[in-house]
């Protein structure tokens, strides 16, 4: 009896030990956009553009898009393709919300109507690429849905950083998208070892010492 328990607490260890070294497998990939002839370098998405051999799953928890003092809040949102976005209206006012293209198709134009302050309205969105959203009732109110194919995105902040987090190792393409350039392409790799190349031991040390940051600049333009 005393062996068996040995050997089950040695495979729960083992067991263990995989599961710390899958996670640390993982790298982040950060870096800079340098956005030329533009307003700014903030707001622009950048993302792996898919995963060998991997789909995924939207999130069950549904993203917003709100209205507040007349702006979409957020200005840029990036979702999973099959998101269901909630739209919000927190303004005293009524507001609509209309898209007049997905990925520059205006057949999958859709407006979803006017409604008051404290009502929600819901749409899921199954096509990849850019929504321009828009206000029939304020002309001035602009913001825009991006949807990409996998979790591992990131937004660019004031300065133009960005960070992609936890990106399981492979060879990759990273891409960009920017309401006033057009998109930047790069090829990325994130390897087990931060300087070998080899899958890391299984134990605590190697796991802490694996997570790889891949440091990526990109240059887009209009």
């Amino acid at each position: 009896m005393a062996g068996i328990r040995k050997t089950v607490v040695w495979c729960a260890a083992l067991v263990a030990a995989a599961s710390l070294a899958r996670v640390a497998q993982a790298g982040d990939v950060k870096g800079k956009v340098k956005a030329q002839d533009m307003r700014s370098a903030e707001n622009i998405v950048v993302y792996i553009d898919s995963i060998p051999g991997k789909t995924f799953p939207p999130p069950v928890q549904h993203a917003v898009v709100d209205q507040i003092q007349m702006e979409f809040v957020p200005h840029v949102l990036v979702i999973v393709k099959g998101t269901t976005v909630n739209f919000l209206n927190d303004d005293p006012v009524p507001h609509n919300v209309y898209w007049p293209a997905i990925n520059h198709d205006r057949k999958l134009a859709h407006n979803m109507g006017t409604w008051p302050e404290g009502i929600v309205k819901s749409f899921r969105f199954d096509t990849l690429g850019d929504v321009p959203l828009l206000c029939k009732v304020h002309s001035e109110m602009a913001g825009f849905i991006v949807v990409v194919p996998t979790p591992y995105f990131a937004i660019t902040d004031k300065a133009g950083n960005y960070t992609i987090k936890d990106v399981p190792p492979g060879e990759y393409v990273l891409k960009t998208w920017s309401e006033e350039a057009k998109p930047a392409v790069q090829a990325v790799t994130i390897q087990y070892g931060a300087e070998t190349g080899s899958q890391p031991a299984s134990n605590c040390s190697a796991c802490s010492q694996a997570k790889q940051e891949a440091i990526v600049d990109l240059i887009v333009k209009k």
